[in-house]
C-alpha cells in the first residue's frame, strides 16, 4: 500500500519527545504534497492505516509485558489468588485506541467519546463508551457497546486480521458521526441524541466497483445517502471528473423505530 503512495509521509508533531501517538499530539501530516484533513476520504484512509499499524506494534509489546506479569502472578500464587478473591472484577478494555470530546446532548457542555481494547483477548475486541457530561460538569456513563465495531481479528476470520481500520467518531454540530471502512469504500453513521438514546437519523455510503485493486478513469463511484427520519434512500453512480451522474436512484425505506446505537452492530452495514 505504501510503495503505491511514490513518496513520502511526513508527520509533524506539537512535542518531539512525545512517544504516546496520541492523535491531538499530530500538528499536520502530509502524502505526497497533500495535507490531511478530515474531509479527504482517501488521506483519511491512508493515514489512519498507518496508525493501525502502529497500534498493532504497541499492542504486541503490550503482550510481552502481559507474559512477563503473568510469570510473576504464578510465582505468588496462593496468597495473590486468596486476594483477588475479594477484588472487585477488573476491566479488560485497558488500551484506548479512541477519544473524541464535543456537545452531544446541547447543553453546552463537552462529552466524551472513547474506544479502547482488550489487549489479551486473541480477537482483539473493541468498546464504545460515551461518556455526558451532568450539571456539574462530571461525566457520567451514558452508552457502552462491544458490538458496534468488530474485532480486529474475528473468530470467524480464524485468527487472521479483518482488513479494516478501527473505526472513526466525530462530533460535529451535535451529531455523533462514526466513520468506517467496508469493502470498495467507506460508510458514514449519524447518531443524534433524542429522549435519552442515541439515534441513527442518517447513513452515507461511498463504494466503487474497482475490480484490479486500483481506481483508474473507468471506476464507477456509487454514493448513497439514507434519511432515516424521512426514509429517502438514494443511490447515485458517476464517474470520476464527470458533471453530470450516470444513474440516480431513489425509494422509500421506512424504519421504526430509529435504531438505538446501544443496539446497532457492526453487521448492520448490510441493512443500508
Amino acid at each position: 500500500m505504501w510503495q503505491s503512495c511514490v513518496g513520502e509521509l511526513v508527520i509533524l508533531v506539537n512535542k518531539t519527545q512525545d512517544w504516546a501517538f496520541d492523535r491531538k499530539n499530530i500538528a499536520d501530516c502530509i502524502v505526497k504534497g497533500q495535507r490531511y484533513f478530515k474531509v479527504e476520504v482517501q488521506q483519511h484512509w491512508l493515514l489512519d492505516k498507518l496508525y493501525d499499524e502502529i497500534l498493532k506494534k504497541m499492542v504486541k509489546t503490550n503482550e510481552m509485558k502481559n507474559i512477563y506479569l503473568y510469570a510473576i502472578f504464578i510465582l505468588s500464587s496462593v496468597p495473590m489468588s486468596l486476594y483477588a478473591q475479594d477484588t472487585k472484577f477488573k476491566d479488560k478494555y485497558t488500551y484506548q485506541v479512541r477519544e473524541e470530546r464535543g456537545d452531544l446532548n446541547n447543553d453546552g457542555k463537552l462529552d466524551k467519546i472513547t474506544v479502547k481494547m482488550d489487549p489479551v483477548d486473541d480477537t482483539r475486541p473493541l468498546r464504545l463508551q460515551i461518556f455526558l457530561s451532568q450539571p456539574n460538569r462530571k461525566l457520567t456513563l451514558a452508552v457502552s457497546s462491544t458490538k458496534i465495531i468488530e474485532p480486529q481479528y474475528p473468530v470467524e476470520n480464524q485468527g487472521k486480521f479483518n482488513g479494516y481500520q478501527i473505526p472513526d467518531f466525530f462530533i460535529e454540530k451535535g451529531i455523533l458521526k462514526m466513520w468506517s471502512e467496508i469493502k470498495g469504500g467507506n460508510i458514514t453513521y449519524n447518531f443524534k441524541y433524542n429522549n435519552g438514546n442515541f439515534e441513527l437519523i442518517n447513513v452515507n455510503k461511498l463504494t466503487n466497483d474497482a475490480t484490479k485493486g486500483y481506481i483508474d478513469e473507468d471506476t464507477i463511484f456509487t454514493e448513497t445517502n439514507f434519511d432515516l427520519v424521512t426514509g429517502v434512500r438514494t443511490e447515485t453512480d458517476e464517474i470520476s471528473g464527470s458533471v453530470k451522474p450516470l444513474k440516480v436512484r431513489k425509494k422509500i425505506v421506512l424504519i421504526r423505530p430509529l435504531p438505538k446505537i446501544q443496539d446497532f452492530k457492526f453487521s448492520d452495514q448490510e441493512l443500508y
